[in-house]
């Protein structure tokens, strides 16, 4: 099968935000699971993820250790399967190099400016992205020759404000640091709110040439996309990952 993907209009280059469909993958994650780390066997990984690198003509495809963090890795050459940085950004100016990240909820955002030649790819929950995940990679693609007022981004399947009910903890912390974002929360019932995480990432990543969002709510669409909240309400147990790459 071809590994099914969503495309944004705003990215010049060679992308997709990738679905769970088009794999080999069973059971729970059945069937183009990407995520290294599950307990899926590792060789239905190795040839979802290599199905990916065919499909986006990339000579390799590459993934972090994400952590949730604002830490934004520069890649220069390539490194073996499963051995990728700490890290939840990714930039890169070498052509044929496709930056990755999986997500079952959190937000992928592929960022490019085709004409410096330089690519990124961020894995954004609400955690990175309070801490400046995007801002910074944004910032390594500068380092690198691009320009803020040429990027494109696309921000990829994540769960969605219906969907994504939080607690006062997460509203807090993020009022903490700018008390205007109060306007992503909507109130639910007493003690929560609902986030709207993918409009979040958007307003972080102001002043870019443009920031596409896709329309699509993983916690909402089984058939598509995994995702930890859906998990976690039925109750738990094994689950996979999209991925989501960008290639010069």
């Amino acid at each position: 099968m071809t590994p099914e993907a969503l495309i944004s209009a705003a990215l010049p280059v060679r992308h997709g935000f990738f679905t769970r469909r088009g794999g080999v993958s069973t059971g729970p994650f059945e069937s183009l699971n990407c995520s290294l780390s599950s307990a899926d066997d590792p060789a239905c990984v190795r040839a979802n993820r290599e199905a990916v690198a065919r499909t986006l003509q990339a000579s390799h495809l590459l993934g972090l250790t994400q952590t949730h963090s604002p830490e934004v890795v520069t890649v220069t050459v390539p490194w073996p399967p499963g051995s990728g940085p700490r890290a939840d950004g990714l930039v890169t100016d070498v052509p044929g190099l496709a930056l990755g990240v999986v997500t079952a909820d959190c937000t992928p955002v592929l960022l490019a400016d085709a004409g410096a030649g330089v690519i990124g790819a961020v894995h954004a929950g609400w955690r990175g992205a309070l801490a400046g995940i995007l801002e910074r990679t944004v910032a390594a693609m500068e380092a690198l020759g691009a320009t803020r007022s040429r990027i494109a981004a696309a921000i990829g399947p994540c769960i969605r404000q219906p969907s994504y009910e939080v607690r006062a903890d997460l509203r807090d912390a993020v009022l903490a640091r700018d008390a205007g974002d109060a306007r992503f929360f909507a109130e639910g019932r007493p003690g929560h709110w609902h986030f709207d995480l993918a409009a979040y990432c958007a307003a972080r990543l102001r002043g870019l040439a443009a920031v596409d969002t896709l329309n699509a709510d993983t916690a909402a669409d089984p058939a598509r996309f995994f995702s930890h909240r859906r998990r976690t309400l039925a109750g738990g147990g094994p689950i996979g990952h999209q991925i989501s790459a960008v290639v010069l």
